[in-house]
């Protein structure tokens, strides 16, 4: 059998594109995984595949146009008073944090609320300590292990949160901090070891509000927030 030099040649070329070609875009395996995201920092919806979804983009505003357009309205609007100190720290977090929007936090605070009232009430630690500073983590790990050593167990059923209010906010050096004011309502009795309810009721919706406050490093590639205080309202 003989072999035609430029045949060779070309295969050659072909080989020597390919393996540039592969270092160049790399592969992907499928098992990329993003983290769990509750306070909407992501900016676009992603298929199953990982790839983004790109939303249609707004038509070029005519240059003679643009004169007519108002500015939009701060980040703030809605959630506080122009020229209050609330209204100041939203501000100078969005300016720090393009990902921020106090629309987009409240949303992801009340998920993340309901996530901890559900977790504690079963008492899953595990799902807690990603949601928690450590020094509430240990408050409420301590008060799930009592809870377990006296044999009495919590049955909770989230109805839904009726109104989340920002009530304070601050950014010191590089760390934000929120505090909000939640009202929910929610079905909780907790049993005794004979199977006797010892508090709240099995059948009766209660409404519950809740002072939380949660903090996160400006910057940080973690984007979601931690709770590291609770209160009841003063």
């Amino acid at each position: 059998m003989s072999f035609d030099p430029l045949n060779i040649l070309l295969l050659a070329v072909a080989l020597v594109v390919f393996w540039r070609l592969r270092s160049v875009l790399g592969s992907r395996t499928g098992t990329e995984k993003s983290p769990l995201d509750l306070f909407g920092s992501k900016r676009g919806p992603q298929d199953a595949s990982g790839t983004v979804t790109r939303l249609p983009e707004p038509p070029p505003v005519p240059a003679n146009d643009l004169g007519d357009r108002e500015p939009p309205p701060p980040v703030w609007k809605g959630y506080a008073e122009a020229g209050s100190t609330l209204a100041e720290a939203l501000g100078r977090m969005a300016d720090n944090d393009t990902t921020f929007t106090p629309r987009a936090f409240v949303e992801g605070a009340k998920l993340a609320y309901e996530m901890i009232i559900d977790a504690f009430a079963k008492g899953d630690k595990p799902a807690l300590k990603n949601l928690l500073s450590k020094e509430v983590f240990d408050g409420f790990s301590r008060a799930i292990d009592a809870r377990v050593s006296q044999g009495q167990r919590v049955e909770s059923r989230f109805v839904g949160v009726d109104k989340a209010t920002i009530q304070q906010a601050s950014l010191v050096a590089r760390k934000a901090s929120i505090t909000m004011e939640f009202i929910s309502e929610l079905i909780s009795a907790t049993y005794d070891k004979a199977g006797e309810v010892i508090d709240g009721d099995p059948k009766e919706i209660r409404q519950v509000t809740d002072v939380w406050t949660f903090e996160r490093e400006v910057g940080s590639r973690d984007p979601n927030w931690k709770l590291v205080a609770t209160g009841a309202p003063a």
